[in-house]
């Protein structure tokens, strides 16, 4: 068993649409990135995990090693919803953590078509639920969360715009980021309404993608050079465990806050100790309800938390200064890892303009509805 595992190398690709290109050829860039980062070859890694969901069944991680070495070394296939690249990376961490390796490759790859996540449609016997028992649309999933958060606290539509404004503005500092423009308030405010709160500049934009990290023992990274290498403090994955709920509005929020709890635990942290974070808005509303399911504010408190400007660039704890999954982009089997990506390149002090100053802890947040949360915590040598 390896006393501690580190990540020495890690990268992503551009976030944007690839239609003419193949899933294998974008996650195959990006490990190759992160080979490069670290300064190692294919034929260093004893094992691939591979993150995806609209490829799953097509063997991606084998066909990534078809085009950058088929050294014959194991590879495992992961999906969990938009956590797939958060437990294909969690996956690694534990094959190196047992002592199984010295040296993994966890990569996460996705292509997006554009309009609508969520099935909302048949499959079931009967009448057709959608509309009648609430929706299964995501845009509607969402919104009923933020609706929820404002009856119960008085959270208001401003609270959640400003989130959009945040992200969109530290995307501008991202050049891997898909989109870089500013969206001032009004702007966000009077962009086309998707589902209430929400409108189309507090929707996460579907791109495709590709992020991957070389995962190290102690052993091997101290052999290796410690320079550049991020500790991995924690790792934690949950599901949904059994709470009273109403059928027409699904718990986003005991999952996340089982994880965050688990991960702060393992950690021997506080949500306190942290200098960044990555975490999932894939709408607006999401990135509020999370402040709280973190333990980044108090209960209620999450409106007040983005006025104080806590969550911005040089505020307290900056969140998304990569852009987040509203602006940089969301492909869903590569956004676990590209969040590593971004909270590792903070750690080592490579960021430039978007730069958290000081940063030694930095926490990855993904939620793939079903459910799955991974939280993991990293830490700067």
């Amino acid at each position: 068993m390896s006393e501690d595992v580190y990540v020495l190398g890690v990268d992503m690709i551009k976030f944007g649409r690839f239609p003419h290109r193949t899933i294998d050829g974008l996650g195959a860039e990006a490990a190759l990135l992160a080979l490069d980062d670290a300064g190692l070859g294919i034929k260093d890694m004893q094992a691939l995990y591979l993150g995806n969901v609209g490829h799953v069944t097509q063997f991606v991680g084998q066909k990534i090693l078809q085009q950058i070495g088929q050294t014959g070394i194991p590879v495992v296939n992961c999906t969990n919803a938009c956590a797939s690249g958060a437990t294909a990376f969690r996956e690694a961490y534990l094959a190196v953590k047992s002592g199984e390796y010295d040296l993994v490759l966890a990569v996460g790859a996705e292509q997006m078509g554009k309009g609508l996540l969520g099935n909302a449609g048949g499959g079931d016997d009967g009448i057709p639920r959608e509309g009648l028992l609430g929706s299964r649309l995501m845009p509607a999933l969402f919104a009923e969360v933020g609706m929820e958060h404002s009856r119960k606290y008085g959270t208001k539509p401003e609270h959640f715009a400003k989130v959009s404004v945040k992200n969109h503005h530290h995307s501008t500092l991202n050049p891997k980021a898909m989109y870089q423009i500013e969206t001032p308030l009004e702007d966000v405010m009077g962009a086309e309404m998707i589902a209430y709160p929400n409108t189309k500049l507090m929707c996460s934009v579907n791109v495709d993608g590709s992020a991957a990290a070389v995962i190290a023992s102690a052993k091997k990274a101290r052999e290796l050079g410690m320079g550049r290498a991020v500790r991995v403090r924690a790792s934690a994955l949950t599901s949904d465990r059994f709470t009273q709920r109403d059928l027409t509005l699904p718990d986003f929020n005991t999952c996340t806050r089982d994880a965050a709890r688990i991960a702060y635990e393992k950690a021997g942290i506080g949500p306190q100790d942290i200098n960044l974070v990555e975490l999932h808005d894939c709408f607006a509303t999401a990135e509020i309800v999370h402040y709280e399911n973190l333990g980044l504010c108090g209960e209620g408190e999450a409106g007040a938390f983005i006025d104080s400007g806590a969550t911005w660039l040089g505020g307290k704890v900056p969140v998304n200064v990569s852009g987040g999954l509203l602006s940089k982009g969301h492909p869903l089997g590569a956004t676990g890892i590209a969040n590593i990506y971004e909270v590792a390149t903070h750690l080592r002090g490579e960021a430039g303009a978007r730069q958290v100053e000081g940063a030694r802890l930095g926490l990855t947040h993904v939620l793939g509805l079903g459910q799955a949360c991974a939280v993991h915590v990293l830490e700067k040598v």
